[in-house]
């Protein structure tokens, strides 16, 4: 041991170091990569699908499926009604008015509005977690957020963004899923332990998903089988099971786990992926503010994770 070791008082702490990767860590990264390729996955669907048809056939399978794991893996169990109650609350807002936000949001105003709209979600989760006493807005979380969330702005205003009165009502209507969203993370932290994640996932997706399946119906009704390819349906079953089933129930374990405010931290990492994906995928190449915002976001990531 160095002699400067030994005539340290003992009353100095040692710097921080950064937290050693846990599995919730991990789990987080494969929710990010799943979601953000999710993105370009859906682009391809969407050529086939009206976007309420592709929304209503892919949550409908979720819901369905996320039963079927539910009865399978733990059944159904009575909870308390105070309990259910919170559920039934936390689907309706973390599904039903999500989906109808987003969709109709990005129907009536520009992506790159979207994107920058949304960004403003983790902080939202973070202020509310800590507002409603759920979650602790620490120092190191908060020099996250102030990297992060720029990064964020830098990816998605890269694209030309176009803030003005004919986007008005879709902004607004994004502005309301990323509330939507803040609400559903911190809910689902205020539960505790006592509910499991997968319980979460299924019943918050099994009360929400009747409003997102009558929202989409008539247009799913209108539907000409014969002009949609498999490429088209696999999307639908894919982006159904994999971002809505698996990834909800890790996203759920994590905000259980490590708290909604650095859940929310990882999601900011999603464009990221996204971006990556549709230059790799479809020939996006990013531009040099995008590569900043993600150098931004990433170094978020990593500073919130400091003790």
């Amino acid at each position: 041991m160095p002699p400067l070791a030994l005539s340290t008082p003992s009353t100095v702490a040692p710097p921080a170091a950064p937290r050693a990767l846990s599995l919730s860590d991990l789990a987080l990264v494969l929710v990010v990569i799943i979601w953000g390729t999710n993105y370009t996955v859906v682009k391809e669907a969407l050529g086939s699908f009206p976007p309420l048809a592709f929304m209503a056939l892919r949550f409908g399978l979720a819901a369905v499926a996320m039963a079927v794991v539910l009865h399978t893996r733990e059944g159904w169990k009575p909870l308390p009604r105070a309990t259910l109650l919170k559920l039934v609350g936390l689907g309706l807002v973390g599904n039903t008015l999500y989906q109808f936000c987003f969709i109709m949001g990005l129907a009536h105003t520009t992506a790159a509005n979207s994107g920058m709209l949304a960004a403003g979600t983790p902080v939202l989760t973070a202020l509310l977690g800590a507002a409603l006493g759920v979650d602790r807005l620490s120092r190191p979380l908060a020099m996250g957020l102030v990297l992060a969330v720029p990064g964020m702005l830098l990816i998605v205003s890269a694209r030309g963004p176009d803030l003005d009165a004919s986007t008005r009502m879709g902004d607004f209507l994004i502005l309301g899923a990323s509330l939507c969203w803040a609400l559903y993370t911190v809910g689902i932290r205020s539960l505790g332990a006592e509910v499991s994640a997968l319980r979460i996932t299924a019943l918050t997706m099994l009360t929400g998903a009747p409003g997102v399946v009558l929202m989409g119906l008539p247009s799913v009704m209108s539907l000409k089988l014969e002009s949609i390819g498999p490429g088209a349906w696999f999307g639908v079953v894919y982006s159904a099971l994999i971002p809505l089933v698996l990834a909800y129930v890790v996203w759920s374990r994590s905000v259980q786990a490590v708290g909604s405010s650095r859940t929310g931290i990882y999601n900011s990492g999603t464009p990221v992926v996204a971006a990556t994906t549709a230059w790799l995928v479809r020939g996006e190449q990013p531009t040099g503010l995008q590569i900043v915002g993600a150098t931004l976001v990433i170094s978020g990531v990593l500073l919130s994770r400091r003790h």
